[in-house]
């Protein structure tokens, strides 16, 4: 991808960079989004769901960040380094070219792994470029104080419960609570800025130009070495890498965990409240994301999730609604009560800005069908589960089968009240069919003719209550007459064949109501009202199912004409908030995993029909 072009005038003057104006490094630990002007303005340490270090994402004045950038007026153009999750921002002047190579080394077990290193290498490539940076940590999204000390070439921030150093191959001064360098660098010549994680045993190193080269070249191995096990070699070969890249950001490594979003309350709607914290391991998300890495042969990152479920996910652990969480930490903790941060204005003033998620309290019966189908999936395509992981699976298919019937919060998380979705039926078919499926293909013990006859009760209801004979289409929920983007998984869920008659016509009343130009709303909040207030945006998974619906449904060209337009609405480097608003722009959290997801299996499954 070429990147993103910006004037930037060098002053340091900013507001607020767009959501999507931001390209994402990270360490398997923890993420930086770094913005096309070379700022950083979101990043938590030491792990995704840790309070922010800079948040100007969320607010501009309060939020800290960690400006890097040439010190005259540039245009600005931000790319990968090939096949690698190395991120490079370049600065086109009148005296000449530079850039900002922005990486976090992927530590492992090593020794330094808990310095969750964050390295900003300054190169001038052509003529000779006066740079300036301002390192202004906020720790606590802003609201805990903290001291610097500078010593030449060293800067240590340090707050109650955190301590970073700021190591720099060039002098450092302090300003008040931030720190400042002007520097100037000719053609070949090069400066480091390298931010630890420090305390303890990890006392403040230094990393010299030689190092941090030697650990860009580290980095750039590992990312290449890890995509090298892509089967993938079809039509988009790059998105769908990139996508796979993302998703492997999104992985928490000591658990296995994967994470629907690295961020926090950026806005569904500018001005609105729907700002919710996605740095938790959705179930859901998380299940599906295992079905995509398999689909593309990273056997490795399906056993970890594989891993967490078993240590984390125990069906005799059920405190709630039922013996799932919709999500939990990254830690496996289920316990992530939400608040709001009035201090903070939210991104472009759009308030509150929340941390931890109510919904983690909601029933939501879908994440039983998500969870099994993966691990059927992983059982099928990796390796066979294990004698203990078929006693959960039973556990959970013998609950579904005595509960799938009641109301539920269903998958969009609604705050108006439990309603009978068709999706969470959809889904509950899928978690009672796949452990079938099991069961027959393994011989594994099950009590059979209980689950064959919840499966099929599961199916007459869908078939009658979910079915309009008015709308000539499957519906959002029992009683009503709403459509909903959720039951694109119909087909992709094997619960009705794709050319059904009754799915097709279910196809063009989603495609004449809910979608734009190849977007896909999930539903009209006017119609269906989900308890909030405000617009919101296009949803992108939704805009990729219906992709793969129509591919499904031999309807290629349509198919391919969609696929392709929801390729123009990616950013610079092909990633993807949640949605997208009716001008365009990206909204919501950033990236996403569950559209990075859905595009690898749209891309899969319509190359697959192309031939």
């Amino acid at each position: 991808m070429d990147g993103t072009t910006r004037e930037q005038s060098g002053s340091g003057a900013r507001r607020y960079v767009p959501i999507a104006d931001h390209g994402l490094i990270g360490d398997l630990r923890s993420v930086a989004l770094v913005g096309v002007d070379g700022t950083i303005d979101w990043y938590c340490c030491p792990s995704f769901d840790s309070p922010s270090v800079f948040g100007a994402i969320l607010d501009a004045e309060r939020g800290g960040c960690f400006e890097l950038a040439a010190a005259v007026p540039a245009r600005t153009k931000q790319f990968y380094f090939p096949d690698t999750n190395v991120l490079i921002t370049r600065f086109y002047t009148e005296d000449g070219v530079g850039e900002v190579q922005d990486f976090m080394p992927v530590a492992g077990e090593s020794s330094d792994e808990g310095r969750h290193r964050l390295i900003r290498r300054v190169l001038c490539v052509r003529g000779a470029l006066p740079f300036r940076t301002r390192v202004a940590p906020r720790f606590g999204y802003g609201s805990v104080p903290h001291t610097v000390h500078v010593t030449g070439d060293l800067a240590v921030f340090d707050c109650a419960d955190l301590s970073l150093a700021l190591t720099a191959t060039v002098p450092l001064e302090a300003d008040g609570a931030d720190v400042r360098a002007d520097f100037k660098l000719a053609e070949g010549e090069t400066a480091v800025f390298a931010l630890d994680q420090v305390g303890g045993e990890l006392t403040p190193r230094r990393c010299a130009c030689a190092e941090a080269e030697e650990q860009f070249a580290a980095t750039v191995r590992y990312w290449r070495n890890w995509l090298s096990s892509s089967r993938y070699r079809g039509r988009w070969r790059e998105m769908v890498h990139r996508s796979a890249l993302t998703l492997k950001l999104l992985t928490y490594a000591p658990t296995g965990a994967i994470v629907a979003a690295p961020t926090t309350s950026l806005p569904e709607s500018f001005g609105g409240e729907r700002n919710w914290d996605y740095r938790y391991m959705w179930v859901r998300d998380a299940a599906f994301c295992v079905y995509a890495m398999l689909r593309l042969g990273f056997t490795e990152e399906a056993k970890a999730f594989m891993g967490f479920v078993s240590r984390h996910i125990s069906p005799g652990d059920c405190k709630g609604a039922g013996p799932l969480q919709i999500m939990y930490g990254i830690d496996g903790r289920t316990d992530l009560p939400e608040r709001e941060l009035s201090h903070l204005e939210g991104h472009e003033g759009s308030a509150p800005v929340r941390v931890g998620n109510a919904a983690a309290d909601q029933l939501q019966l879908d994440v039983y069908g998500a969870l099994i189908d993966s691990i059927y999936l992983y059982d099928k395509w990796a390796e066979p589960v294990s004698s203990e992981q078929w006693d959960h699976v039973t556990a959970l298919v013998d609950w579904v089968c005595g509960h799938w019937d009641q109301p539920d919060e269903g998958i969009w998380e609604t705050r108006g009240g439990r309603k009978n979705f068709l999706y969470s039926r959809l889904m509950c078919w899928v978690a009672i069919e796949r452990g079938i499926r099991m069961a027959n293909r393994r011989g594994l013990p099950a009590d059979l003719p209980r689950w064959q006859a919840s499966r099929d009760s599961v199916y007459r209801r869908i078939m009658s209550s979910g079915w309009s004979s008015s709308r000539r289409a499957f519906v959002q929920h029992e009683d009503a007459e709403v459509l909903d983007a959720a039951v694109l998984m119909m087909p992709m869920a094997k619960f009705i064949a794709p050319t059904d008659p009754k799915w097709l016509s279910t196809l063009d009343s989603l495609a004449e109501e809910l979608v734009s130009d190849s977007l896909v709303y999930r539903y009209d909040p006017l119609v269906s009202p989900d308890g909030l207030h405000g617009d919101e945006g296009t949803f992108s998974i939704c805009s990729f199912w219906y992709v793969e619906a129509l591919t499904r449904a031999g309807r290629l060209d349509e198919a391919s004409l969609a696929f392709e337009k929801m390729l123009t609405y990616g950013n610079h480097l092909g990633l993807y908030a949640e949605q997208i608003s009716h001008t365009g722009e990206q909204q919501g959290n950033f990236p996403q995993a569950f559209t990075h997801l859905a595009l690898i299996s749209a891309a899969f499954n319509l190359d697959r029909a192309l031939g």
